[in-house]
């Protein structure tokens, strides 16, 4: 026996969860297959490390989906302050676009129990929670996957949202590209003295790039990209709190640790192609990108609609041409993130080079002085 449905998700992370609301509000059979669930009231418990700078575009979404969390414990960014290694500045507001703020921060857990909340009691979406994949097999007719209790379950498209290391990618054969970047991201939250106005404050090394991003309260999340990641993970409470705080130049004051620190390495990844026969790749599972812009996520939710949009009012869901169309309308907007990013970290990494560091503080500085530039940089981090 094999149970038939529209689509069928694999993974049930923020992407995962978010595109099986999506295609349930268009009224299409989904099944969603999480291999390691967390009780609601698991998700809710504790500050999260792992957080999420949510573009404006990309609330709308989740707000549509009837997903988005409950205000209590997100931040906002209406400000950026970035500094460079050698005097370089730039900061940017909302305000400069017109709009009220820049980003939302969310805890990666706050967001899941929103969605998955959701996904439990206002939407017909199968959840197959707590078994795993075993096998996959896919036709130009249709997906088929055999759990590992034996079931099978078919559909004319299977999504991948199973994160950077997926399964469903390396079982469709798709190839990708991978470049570690040899720096791994330091995450911890913090209590800090002085309030953090809302502001998200960033610190180019020369052998890093530090992040605060503000958290409800006088509280902040930290992530630090960092060759050298065992030091700070070696460190107690109060020496941590002591050099994030040093670091940043005592721009709130001394800090405490509200969650220890923990590191996942850093890794640009390019699957050759996005798309099989009655398969899609979505979120980290179909790009990764350093974090530094902090888009990672916002990406991922683009793609959740994108592959949405470009199912809507197609009989058969899983068909070749919606599946490149879908492939062909995220495509540019992937590669420039990966290729922006990318381009800053080797910039402001570039040791060796004479007057390179001259020339990335001067461009900060200069681009701080030209209102009419700093407003399209608020409109990009915006999402427009």
């Amino acid at each position: 026996m094999s149970e038939k449905f529209d689509v069928i998700v694999v993974g049930g992370g923020l992407v995962g969860a978010a595109l099986a609301l999506a295609l349930d509000r268009q009224g299409r059979s989904v099944a969603l297959v999480e291999s390691r669930p967390e009780a609601l009231g698991a998700l809710e418990q504790g500050w999260d490390a792992r957080i999420y700078a949510v573009s404006p575009g990309n609330r709308a979404f989740l707000q549509q989906l009837g997903a988005w969390p409950d205000a209590s414990r997100l931040g906002v960014i209406r400000q950026m302050d970035v500094r460079g290694d050698q005097g370089g500045r730039i900061a940017f507001a909302a305000a400069d676009a017109g709009a009220e703020a820049l980003a939302w921060i969310a805890e990666n857990r706050w967001l899941l129990a929103a969605l998955w909340r959701t996904l439990q009691q206002d939407s017909n979406v199968t959840l197959l929670a707590g078994v795993a994949p075993q096998q996959l097999q896919h036709s130009a007719g249709e997906a088929s996957l055999t759990l590992a209790d034996g079931r099978v379950l078919r559909a004319r498209l299977l999504v991948g949202a199973d994160g950077a290391n997926s399964w469903v990618r390396a079982q469709s054969a798709i190839a990708s590209s991978i470049k570690p970047y040899g720096h791994s991201g330091v995450v911890a939250n913090f209590a800090c003295e002085k309030p953090h106005g809302d502001i998200a404050r960033q610190w180019f090394l020369g052998d890093g790039i530090l992040a605060w991003l503000p958290l409800p309260g006088n509280r902040i999340s930290m992530v630090w990209s960092t060759s050298q990641p065992e030091p700070l993970l070696a460190l107690d409470h109060d020496a941590l709190a002591q050099i994030v705080a040093s670091t940043g130049d005592y721009a709130l004051g001394g800090l405490q640790v509200l969650s220890p620190a923990v590191a996942f390495p850093l890794r640009l990844i390019t699957p050759d192609s996005v798309i099989a026969e009655r398969v899609a790749l979505v979120g980290d599972a179909a790009h990764t990108v350093h974090p530094l812009a902090g888009q990672g996520v916002n990406l991922g939710f683009q793609d959740a609609a994108g592959l949405a949009a470009a199912m809507a009012g197609v009989q058969d869901c899983g068909e070749w041409l919606t599946l490149r169309r879908y492939e062909r309308t995220r495509k540019a907007s992937v590669r420039t993130m990966q290729l922006g990013c990318d381009a800053l970290f080797q910039l402001f990494h570039a040791k060796q080079t004479p007057g390179v560091a001259w020339l990335r503080n001067t461009g900060l500085n200069l681009t701080n002085h030209l209102p009419l530039l700093k407003k399209q940089l608020a409109r990009h981090a915006l999402g427009f």
